[in-house]
């Protein structure tokens, strides 16, 4: 009986709470500040920690002669198959590097593909793409391994900053794709068992030159 009778109670103030409406009135709500703690680390330090905690590859180059050496050592690797690279800014570099890549076969036949990006955002170390890129679609996606390059003046902390960046650079013809990778492909949707490379590379790689100029006093 004192179950039924404290249960009883319960329901009650249950049914009374949701009988009556609340008294809140919203206040202003502030759309600007941010949700996530700030950092006071550089930019490039935060990304690459967060990169490499969803897995990825991060490689920091001082200058373009030190991307041509890293790129050259890592791609030694016989596991990397066929490469292709379609961007004409980063083509000259590899060619510098002396590297052996296809510009010409479809990217469906590439087993790495190396590409540009917009913007890298730091808060997630995410690689924002999109269709107005010399790569196109498919070529983050498609391959086995996905090989990015980028600058550090492409850096931007947050999801909002990369959005107002890419409006800025583009004004009234946005590109029709835009997407955010973060970390190798990866699911679990089947039989709750983590498969990578489900949806996208396996592998991805992210190559950061630094051409910024860096003041000591800071």
């Amino acid at each position: 009986m004192e179950e039924s009778t404290s249960r009883e109670k319960v329901l009650k103030k249950l049914r009374a709470a949701l009988m009556t409406k609340s008294r809140l009135e919203p206040g202003a709500i502030d759309f600007e500040s941010n949700v996530f703690q700030s950092f006071e680390e550089p930019l490039e330090l935060v990304f690459a920690q967060q990169f490499s905690d969803v897995g990825g590859q991060f490689i920091f180059c001082e200058n373009d002669q030190d991307f041509i050496d890293n790129i050259a050592a890592l791609l030694q690797d016989n596991s990397f198959g066929k490469v292709w690279c379609g961007d004409a800014e980063l083509i000259p570099l590899l060619e510098t590097a002396q590297l052996k890549f296809d510009r010409q076969i479809p990217v469906s036949d590439a087993d790495t593909t190396i590409t540009g990006c917009e913007f890298l955002i730091a808060r997630s170390g995410s690689i924002m793409v999109s269709s107005k890129q010399a790569s196109g679609r498919r070529a983050a996606y498609v391959p086995a391994n996905h090989i990015v390059v980028a600058r550090t003046s492409q850096l931007v902390m947050h999801l909002k900053d990369a959005l107002r960046e890419l409006k800025n650079k583009y004004n009234d013809q946005p590109p029709s794709m835009t997407s955010i990778i973060t970390g190798p492909s990866r699911s679990a949707d089947i039989e709750k068992i983590l498969t990578t490379g489900a949806h996208g590379a396996k592998e991805l790689y992210l190559f950061l030159i630094d051409d910024l100029e860096w003041n000591p006093e800071d």
